[in-house]
């Protein structure tokens, strides 16, 4: 039996923990408020309350600190225009950074996402783990994230692409919605459900979790495999669902192709979703 601690258990990270619960773990995870706690408690999670934006913490915070194997699920929000998103996500990754101190886990996943990667018109290549760049506000924002726990003995950076699955179908994404470009873009999505397979057997993977220390930080990109062009894809699944198809004009747009085979290669894992049109019956 593992102890394993989720800061973070929402969308992703409730189900992630009920995974490794189903497994026979015990799971310790926050949520901001009481009653999210109360929520995980009834779910068979060992809850404490944390809210980074606050200024001070009381001690039980150690109580999910202080696991052999840590998941850091904190999305970013920087998509949200009111005030400066950016510098609030850092400024929560580095107070939660001080926390942690000098304690040592078997394994830390901080899981991030697949906006590291910049576009091109010329996309000929699958982009690795290696070709994340600073493109924009956003992605360097990520970058820096991601800088502030790779520091730390035996972390693992998990890029997550786009995410389906319950209440996230991506047929509502682009309904009914007219002369967008990039319908030449490829598709990157990933389904809920390999999204927690993946991170599992990260953390299950026996030749990383005998106490050993990992020099260099492991970096895994968890996406699905089939690319559809998004003016295929939006139409298919917008009809799914019985709404509008989106519109697309000429306009073409720069790309990316983005590969999960380095998490296949190195601990044989195999997507349950590997198309993203068979993904929609499972959203």
């Amino acid at each position: 039996m593992k102890q394993i601690g989720i800061i973070g258990c929402g969308w992703f990270g409730l189900p992630l923990a009920q995974a490794f619960i189903k497994q026979g773990h015990q799971v310790i995870g926050s949520k901001r408020s009481l009653e999210g706690c109360k929520q995980l408690a009834s779910l068979g999670v060992t809850a404490y309350p944390l809210d980074l934006n606050q200024d001070s913490f009381a001690d039980e915070i150690n109580g999910v600190l202080d696991c052999e194997f840590l998941v850091i699920n904190i999305p970013p929000g920087l998509r949200k225009k009111a005030g400066k998103p950016e510098s609030r996500y850092l400024e929560q990754l580095q107070k939660l950074l001080t926390l942690i101190g000098p304690r040592y886990y078997q394994k830390l996943v901080f899981i991030s996402t697949t906006g590291v990667y910049p576009a091109k018109m010329d996309c000929s290549e699958p982009l690795s783990e290696a070709d994340a760049a600073p493109h924009s506000d956003s992605s360097e924002t990520l970058l820096k994230a991601e800088a502030l726990f790779a520091q730390i003995t035996n972390s693992c950076i998990v890029r997550f692409a786009g995410l389906v699955g319950p209440n996230r179908h991506p047929g509502r994404f682009l309904a009914g919605k007219a002369s967008l470009s990039g319908a030449n873009v490829a598709v990157n999505l990933v389904h809920l459900d390999d999204c927690i397979a993946a991170v599992m057997q990260i953390i299950n993977a026996e030749h990383r979790a005998n106490n050993c220390v990992n020099s260099t930080t492991e970096i895994y990109n968890v996406v699905a495999p089939i690319h559809p062009n998004k003016g295929e894809f939006y139409a298919f699944a917008s009809a799914h669902l019985g709404l509008a198809a989106p519109e697309f004009n000429q306009q073409l747009m720069p790309t990316k192709v983005i590969s999960g085979a380095l998490l296949c290669q190195q601990f044989g894992f195999v997507y349950q979703y590997p198309d993203p049109f068979k993904m929609l019956y499972a959203c």
